[in-house]
């Protein structure tokens, strides 16, 4: 009889535990797309003096993101690039704030050239911060299809459209 009473309780454990941990709420990841379309409003560049092409820049852009779901946010970004001939490396903090005031916050390490292919391109984009609805957030962002328009006359350098993603996931509540 003792092993059957010692079965019962390990099986009353096993379903304990299954009921309380398959309760619990799982975060899952969500995904946003959009589409941005963004001015250049700064754009310095200042050559470094030890090789022929090799500057230092500071881009600043400001725009709008149109996402599927209809909803619109402000974006901000501000790039410090080292850039030699056909390489760059460049750093990017990209601000969205959300008409409710929430926003997230991302950074991105960008690399052009340099790569295995001439002109290869490697983009590496973490969100480090979010507020309001998006307080905790995790996760990572993806850029495609970038365009270059030439600006006017009042721009500081060309506008920018591209499509992108924001894969998160956000804190149980």
């Amino acid at each position: 009889m003792a092993p059957k009473k010692a079965m019962l309780v390990l099986f009353g454990i096993l379903l304990i535990s299954v009921w309380v941990l398959g309760s619990a709420i799982q975060a899952r990841a969500e995904t946003m797309n959009y589409k941005l379309y963004a001015v250049t409003i700064k754009a310095d560049n200042v050559p470094i003096g030890d090789a022929e092409g090799h500057n230092m820049g500071l881009i600043v852009r400001s725009g709008f993101m149109v996402f599927e779901n209809e909803e619109v946010a402000t974006g901000y970004a501000v790039m410090l690039g080292d850039m030699a001939k056909g390489t760059a490396s460049n750093s990017q903090y990209v601000s969205v704030t959300f008409p409710d005031g929430s926003t997230i916050i991302r950074k991105d390490q960008i690399t052009i050239g340099g790569g295995t292919a001439p002109g290869a391109n490697t983009v590496i984009s973490e969100i480090i911060k979010g507020t309001g609805r998006f307080e905790g957030i995790k996760g990572t962002h993806a850029t495609k299809g970038a365009k270059f328009i030439p600006g006017e006359k009042w721009e500081a350098g060309p506008k920018l459209i591209h499509e992108g993603t924001y894969t998160f996931t956000l804190p149980s509540k």
